[in-house]
Formats: C-alpha cells, structure tokens, sequence
C-alpha cells in the first residue's frame, strides 16, 4: 500500500514540512514517486517514521539519529554500532526517568503536606467573630 505525503504525515503524527525536512537531512530515505512524480510513502516508510519518532520522544539528538539512520543501510556489518547507538540512549533515558522519578517523589511530598493542611482547616471547629461556638 501507498500513502500520500499528507496521509503519511496523519498517521505519523508528523506534518508534512517535519516530513520534507526529515528527506532533506537524510533521516528518511526520499520515499518512491506515484505516476505524477508524488511522494508514495509505504508500509515500510511508516514503519521508519514510528521508529524515528520514538527516537526524537527519548530525546535522542538529531545528529545522533543521523548516524543510525545512515547505519542502518550498511545491513549486519553496522548491527553492532546501531546496537551500541541504543544502548547509549537507552542509558540516557533510563537517567531521566530516575530524575523524573525524583521530581514526582517531592511533587508527591507537597502534595500530601497541602492535602493535611486542608484536612486540618476543613475539620477546624467553626467559629463566629474569633470565639468558639
């Protein structure tokens, strides 16, 4: 099956110039031309493109994507740096999650502080003009 530009850019979550721009650095191969000289993006393509847009969602650097993406036409001769490639940012992210991790352990921490001020306040005993009923 092929796909238009536009509906590759739907189902990718991608627009179409993140599309364009993406060919032009070489992250994606230019994708096969229909009858009237379109891009016909493939199952394949899409494939590619969930791949990369994971990549970018761990926070891999463009330059970084670049040299896998370049690897990865090499076949089994690369397989050993694209692994190491993934292993490096696998270790980045994993980093991350545990700074996150800590982030939420103190977001949690004030959050339950405030929730015991406001128990505290909610069944303070009523008051009218500073004395107690």
């Amino acid at each position: 099956m092929s796909y238009s530009i536009a509906e590759a850019a739907r189902r990718s979550g991608l627009s179409i110039d993140t599309l364009r721009y993406y060919e032009r650095i070489k992250l994606l191969d230019p994708p096969a031309r229909d009858t009237a000289g379109r891009r016909a993006y493939s199952d394949e393509d899409l494939g590619w493109l969930e791949f990369l847009t994971k990549l970018r969602m761990t926070g891999m650097p463009i330059k970084m994507m670049r040299e896998y993406a370049s690897l990865r036409h090499r076949g089994t001769a690369s397989a050993g740096r694209r692994k190491a490639i993934l292993v490096e940012q696998r270790v980045a992210v994993a980093s991350r999650i545990a700074e996150l991790q800590s982030c939420l352990d103190v977001l949690d921490y004030k959050i339950t502080h405030y929730a015991q001020i406001e128990h505290k306040f909610m069944s303070a005993e009523p008051t009218v003009e500073g004395i107690s009923a």
